[in-house]
């Protein structure tokens, strides 16, 4: 072989392998030796968009909300709330849950409505639902202690502690909330539940206003009926996604949130109320 020869020979080798290391990924995330189809190699030669920045980038961890009092309501009984400057917010509550079919029929309405409301959750119903409770966490709502059996009946201190305790435990464990909002089921203050949650700088969460949505008899506009004639600006409202066949509710929820907001209301957590008092 000629000098001349052998001197193109080694050009079109060294033009070979260059353009071969051009046609691969210099991106430990695409693979050092792969081979790239031409929209890739423009992606890699020029800066890559944010979009493709941001895909490479580990998820940010989202801390597990904890839903705190202010230090003036920690082991005190609140019934409403007296916002600043008068504003037109409400806080809707809802007990009992989470319930099949129910909760989860609550939880698109409220989704499509943009609004977000406080859970009271009872430890037994909890236990037999973690994911629809999962669900109401990742959608922004806020979260109660409503106690373990739902008792109404007087309790010793060593019972009421168990009630509590054992429904907070199990809120951490499922879905990692913790709360220092608590509700004692049909309002009993005095049964020895209230008491031990005050013990423990917890906020008793009352309401000032009932859709009476637990009457046998009463049909889906009586509750719609009573929650806007008494709105009023600070308002914790009562009503029930759990306990039993709650569908009179889910039927009167849209009109309540639509009547509401037709009134100039605007929707709130209770944590959300509380950090709002005057």
């Amino acid at each position: 072989m000629t000098n001349n020869s052998l001197k193109r020979q080694q050009i079109i080798s060294f033009v070979a392998i260059a353009s071969t290391i051009t046609a691969c990924s210099i991106s430990p995330q695409l693979g050092l030796n792969k081979p790239l189809s031409k929209s890739h190699i423009g992606q890699v030669q020029a800066h890559p968009a944010k979009s493709q920045i941001n895909a490479q980038l580990p998820p940010v961890k989202v801390e597990n909300p904890t839903f705190t009092v202010p230090a003036k309501f920690q082991g005190k009984t609140v019934y409403k709330m007296q916002p600043s400057n008068n504003e037109k917010v409400i806080a809707l509550s809802i007990d009992d849950g989470p319930w099949p079919k129910t909760t989860l029929e609550m939880l698109d309405i409220l989704k499509q409505n943009d609004v977000k409301v406080t859970f009271f959750w009872v430890g037994q119903a909890l236990q037999a639902n973690p994911d629809i409770a999962k669900r109401e966490v990742a959608e922004g709502h806020a979260i109660g202690n409503h106690t373990w059996h739902h008792w109404y009946r007087q309790m010793d201190e060593a019972t009421a502690k168990s009630e509590i305790d054992r429904t907070a435990d199990l809120i951490y464990k499922t879905t990692g909330v913790k709360t220092a909002l608590f509700r004692p089921p049909g309002g009993f203050l005095n049964n020895g539940l209230a008491a031990y949650a005050k013990s423990q700088k917890d906020a008793v969460i009352m309401w000032s206003l009932t859709s009476a949505d637990t009457d046998p008899h009463a049909k889906p506009q009586a509750f719609v009926n009573n929650v806007l004639k008494g709105a009023k600006p600070g308002s914790i409202v009562l009503m029930h996604d759990g306990g039993g066949d709650r569908q009179r509710t889910v039927q009167a929820l849209p009109q309540i949130i639509s009547g509401l907001k037709q009134q100039g209301y605007r929707f709130v957590t209770i944590p959300e109320l509380l950090k709002m008092a005057q």
